[in-house]
């Protein structure tokens, strides 16, 4: 997982997810919508590293989603 790629359209999805798993105020949820709509390299490293500190729960639930 510490090689995960994921663009901005991911980035937006996920946020979506994650803004109904966890709450649309957490600071990952922030940081990804911002880099996806953004799309600064700066952003997209913070929203990265937030997502990657993520009980691994959260992200996996978060993951499956994007499945759907």
């Amino acid at each position: 997982m510490s090689e995960l790629k994921i663009d901005r359209e991911t980035m937006a999805k996920l946020s979506k997810s994650l803004a109904f798993i966890i709450s649309p105020t957490d600071p990952t949820v922030v940081a990804l919508k911002t880099a996806a709509e953004s799309g600064l390299d700066k952003d997209i490293k913070a929203a990265r590293q937030l997502f990657m500190k993520l009980k691994p729960g959260h992200r996996a639930a978060a993951l499956e989603m994007l499945k759907a």
